[in-house]
């Protein structure tokens, strides 16, 4: 039988990991909530429904995977679909995509997996909600706590290139990260390796201030440094500000240790690199 994965809210790190999978011979089912998101992914190879709309072809999966994020109300795939998957006897694996939002704040202190959940901001809130009401399924579940995600047109090259970068500055705050390749890579050697009911840190090996990265990506691609802005500008959303609420360095033992991952981008210096690297040899490859 062929190993297919049925991912729902199949986005950025899902679309990396389903290209890891097509070379190992994986059928990719993927949803979406739009008609040409679905044409896109198509475009990929995955096999894309409009969901909810379509019915959810669990019966067809081996293994499944969620990125949807929690709604206010509640996880809104387990409201709309909790009863069919908690039935979903027959899946070897499951993934739920969270954040490391769920640790709360630690004033720039170490956490690990094994950390109390303490979130402060509502979305870290509803996703530690939204993990508990997983876990309780009864699946072959796996937790993914993702750090800050970069990678090709996301992140801080991407912001500083559209103008839209802000050096945010408040003294002591550190955030971590993590290449979305990394990310594939870690739900793959989870696949591969499953222990159900193992949580994992997916993070790289060098927390940083935030406003230290866009200064490097600046500087990466010859533009000119966004200036400082405090954190009680005007110019701050407050969706930034409720990031900017906690501060914490995120340990990543868990995932090097237990599934034998070693991260191809392990600070942000090495990912931001690569990706210049990337975007000059397809712009080569185009002019060809």
């Amino acid at each position: 039988m062929t190993n297919t994965l049925l991912s729902i809210g199949h986005g950025y790190s899902a679309r990396a990991l389903a290209r890891l999978l097509f070379d190992r011979g994986w059928q990719v089912i993927g949803t979406t909530r739009s008609a040409e998101k679905a044409d896109a992914l198509r475009a990929e190879g995955v096999d894309a429904i409009t969901w909810p709309g379509e019915p959810l072809p669990l019966a067809d999966a081996t293994h499944l995977l969620v990125s949807v994020a929690p709604a206010g109300s509640g996880d809104p795939v387990l409201k709309l679909a909790g009863d069919q998957i908690s039935a979903a006897r027959h899946l070897t694996w499951a993934g739920y995509l969270s954040t490391t939002a769920v640790y709360g704040d630690h004033k720039g202190g170490w956490v690990d997996e094994s950390t109390p959940l303490a979130p402060t901001t509502e979305r870290g809130k509803a996703r530690a909600r939204a993990e508990s009401a997983w876990a309780a399924l009864g699946l072959p579940l796996h937790i993914f706590r993702l750090a800050g995600i970069y990678g090709p047109g996301r992140g801080p090259l991407a912001k500083v290139r559209r103008g839209t970068a802000r050096r945010i500055v408040k003294k002591g705050q550190v955030f971590s990260r993590i290449h979305v390749e990394d990310i594939a890579a870690v739900l793959a050697a989870s696949i591969e390796r499953p222990n159900p009911g193992a949580t994992y840190n997916v993070c790289d090996d060098d927390p940083s201030p935030p406003g230290d990265v866009i200064e490097h990506a600046a500087r990466l691609l010859e533009l000119p440094v966004p200036p400082a802005v405090g954190l009680d500008s005007a110019e701050v959303s407050p969706m930034a500000r409720s990031f900017y609420a906690e501060s914490k360095r995120v340990r990543n033992d868990r995932i090097k240790d237990e599934l034998g991952v070693t991260l191809k981008y392990p600070d942000y210096r090495s990912g931001l690199a690569a990706l210049l690297v990337a975007e000059a040899d397809a712009d080569s490859s185009n002019a060809c």
